[in-house]
């Protein structure tokens, strides 16, 4: 299990936005909403659990 996988898991349970870099793409204040296998469902669209990097929690809450 990836890094990035426990903390997407944790941040959808405490609905906290997420910031990351998805080929090179900066997506920042995104809305996780659930966890399909290895893609991530967010408010902006579907994003692959592997090629997500640099992910950071963010304090505020949706």
């Amino acid at each position: 299990m990836s890094i990035e996988l426990i903390f997407l898991k944790k941040a959808i349970e405490d609905k906290n936005f997420v910031s990351f870099f998805y080929e090179g793409k900066s997506y920042k204040k995104v809305k996780p909403l659930k966890i399909n296998e290895s893609l991530v469902k967010c408010d902006v669209g579907s994003f692959e659990i592997g090629k997500i990097r640099k992910l950071t929690i963010l304090k505020d809450r949706f």
